[in-house]
C-alpha cells in the first residue's frame, strides 16, 4: 500500500479523542508551536534515544521556527491524509504532553506504523492510559487490519532491519 492509497477515499480521521486522565488527543497544528517546542526541546535527549536513529529527530539545535515549519508540514499531511500526528494535550490545551504518530508502513509487514512519546513528567497514569487507548482506538476508529506499534511491540532497531516494501 503506498502513501496515497493507504486509507479509503471516504475516511474521516478523528478530530478529538478523550482520555480518562482528563487529557485528549487532537491533530497537531502549526499554531501549537508555543507548547510543542518547549516539550520537544525539554525531552530532546529522550526523543533522540527513541526516534533519532530512524528519523534523525529532534536535532539538538532545532529552532522555534524550524519546529513551527515541521508542525505546518504535519498539519498539511494530516489534511491530505498522508500521515497523522496527534498532540497529547491537557484539558485547556495549555500544555503538550507528547504526540502519537500514525504513518503508512515504511517497512513490510504492516499497514500502518504507530508510535508515541510523552514528556518525562507525564506520569504513569497517562502512560498507562495511552498504552491502553491507542491500540483500542486504532482498532475501532481506523481502517487498519495490521497496525504495527513501533517502539512497543517491535523495537526501532528491529523495525529498521525490516525490508522496505517494493514500489
Amino acid at each position: 500500500m503506498d502513501r496515497f492509497t493507504w486509507l479509503p477515499a471516504d475516511f474521516v480521521h478523528p478530530e478529538r479523542v478523550g482520555l480518562s486522565t482528563g487529557h485528549h488527543l487532537r491533530p497537531i497544528r502549526a499554531s501549537d508551536v508555543d507548547i510543542d517546542y518547549p516539550a520537544v526541546m525539554a525531552s530532546r535527549e529522550r526523543l533522540w534515544a527513541i526516534f533519532g536513529r530512524a528519523w534523525g529527530w529532534p536535532e539538538p539545535d532545532m529552532t522555534f521556527d524550524e519546529d513551527r515549519d515541521e508542525l505546518a508540514r504535519h498539519e498539511r499531511e494530516i489534511r491530505e491524509h498522508l500521515s497523522f500526528n496527534y498532540a497529547v494535550l491537557d484539558a485547556s490545551e495549555s500544555r503538550l504532553f507528547g504526540c502519537v504518530y500514525i504513518d503508512p508502513a515504511e517497512r513490510v509487514g504492516a499497514d500502518a506504523d504507530v508510535s508515541w512519546w510523552l514528556v518525562a513528567d507525564a506520569g504513569e497514569a497517562l502512560e498507562a492510559e495511552l498504552s491502553e487507548l491507542v491500540p483500542r482506538w486504532l482498532a475501532s476508529a481506523w481502517p487498519f487490519t495490521n497496525p504495527r506499534f513501533v517502539g512497543r511491540d517491535l523495537s526501532w532497531d528491529d523495525w529498521l532491519a525490516l525490508p522496505e516494501p517494493r514500489r
